[in-house]
């Protein structure tokens, strides 16, 4: 299929960005992309392309913006149930460490999530992923860390995998059992720690060569936090993943900064998360590393919040910034990528084309599927998006309503949006 006429056909060919280079999109006006047998056969001018592949089904965009399909690098997409009352509480001025400690927070989703069928996880998790995909989003990942204890964190990769066969929404899973101090440790978290380094991480290795033996190991991620895991237990359970050939993901700085960030760069981790606290000398130790900063604006926003990613220092450090919307059930229950751009923009002061790449081919690098997706060259994976506008920074700049008109993932249509 050709899809043509695009009014920008925004490839951001090259790879990932960092400083300057994030606003580097490599634009083709009036462009063009052949989609063959999954994959982009080839870009680029409209002319050229009709010319040269006469036969070829067509999709004409119409003048509107054909662009790379949003990869999502941090969502805790697995869960059941819904924490409304605690907004409330958020509202009345309860920090979120405080509903933690009263029994809220985490823990309530944990069990909830423990009390729930296979099923209905699944058919509770399905809905939000068919959601995301309809907001443009054709790769995610997504974390365990729900269950806290081995047979729940194994259901949910279970589902997660079942999803993932399911499509056309592409997942990556990720292993979060140190998400929070499981309740049976009653509060001991280098016990609970000792026990994930042990027995869980071993276990979801030997589970997942059984029942996925054909995928790479799924990410290693901790809640690295004052009150939650430590640096030094983080320390620990990352190099216990790291021996077993887990590749490793890091939440920190989210309420505190206690080091994590630098932890992450120093153990060659994917990506480190967050990033609210993060101190000069923890960007700079990003910016000398591989490991992507992945900013959530969701969250602070979610819990009201003023403070957000320091992200323009991130940038003049020259580090690898993505955007990911931290869908999970207490603050930032946002299936919608689009509108993690909008809120970068104004909250980060992002220009719209440094959000489009943190939400592209950025954010690829933080899932390690840059090679894949993410971009639209020929050879990569055919997923990309039809825009109702004719200018990419509408995605940033309108707010509020769904811009993507088509969603095609692995050269397929798999979306389109009902015509108003």
């Amino acid at each position: 299929m050709l899809i043509h006429s695009a009014s920008q056909l925004v490839t951001l060919a090259g790879g990932p960005r960092r400083g300057a280079d994030m606003n580097r999109l490599e634009i083709i006006a009036d462009g063009a992309m052949l989609m063959e047998a999954g994959r982009i056969a080839a870009v680029g001018e409209s002319a050229a392309l009709l010319a040269r592949y006469p036969r070829a089904e067509r999709l004409d965009a119409r003048g509107r913006v054909v662009m790379p399909g949003l990869v999502d690098p941090h969502t805790h997409l697995v869960w059941a149930g819904d924490r409304a009352a605690e907004f409330e509480m958020r509202l009345q001025g309860k920090s979120y460490m405080e509903i933690m400690a009263a029994g809220g927070g985490i823990a309530a989703t944990v069990r909830a999530t423990r009390q729930a069928s296979r099923d209905e996880l699944l058919a509770q998790t399905r809905q939000r992923a068919r959601r995301m995909l309809a907001h443009g989003t054709t790769t995610v990942e997504a974390k365990t860390g729900y269950g806290l204890d081995l047979a729940s964190e194994l259901a949910q990769l279970e589902v997660l995998l079942a999803l993932d066969e399911e499509g056309p929404l592409e997942i990556a899973p990720t292993f979060m059992g140190a998400h929070a101090v499981a309740p049976e440790f009653n509060g001991d978290a280098q016990a609970f720690t000792d026990h994930i380094c042990a027995v869980m991480l071993p276990a979801v290795r030997d589970w997942w060569q059984q029942n996925a033996a054909a995928r790479a190991l799924p990410f290693v991620d901790v809640f690295s936090e004052k009150g939650v895991f430590d640096l030094e237990q983080t320390r620990q359970i990352l190099l216990a993943a790291r021996a077993l050939g887990f590749p490793l993901k890091l939440h920190v700085d989210e309420f505190e900064n206690i080091g994590a960030a630098s932890l992450a760069a120093e153990l060659g981790a994917v990506s480190a998360d967050h990033l609210v606290k993060t101190s000069p000398r923890d960007i700079e130790a990003l910016a000398r590393s591989d490991t992507v900063a992945v900013s959530l604006p969701c969250t602070p926003f979610g819990l009201g919040q003023h403070e957000y990613t320091p992200a323009q220092q991130i940038i003049a450090a020259g580090g690898m910034l993505a955007l990911a919307t931290d869908l999970n059930p207490g603050p930032a229950w946002c299936e919608n990528m689009q509108f993690v751009l909008a809120l970068a923009c104004r909250a980060m002061r992002l220009t719209p084309a440094e959000a489009l790449c943190a939400a592209t081919i950025n954010a690829a690098a933080a899932v390690r599927r840059d090679g894949l997706v993410g971009s639209l060259e020929a050879g990569k994976q055919a997923d990309a998006l039809v825009l109702q506008s004719g200018d990419f920074r509408d995605l940033a700049y309108r707010f509020g309503v769904n811009q993507v008109q088509t969603v095609i993932k692995k050269g397929e249509v798999v979306y389109n949006a009902p015509i108003i």
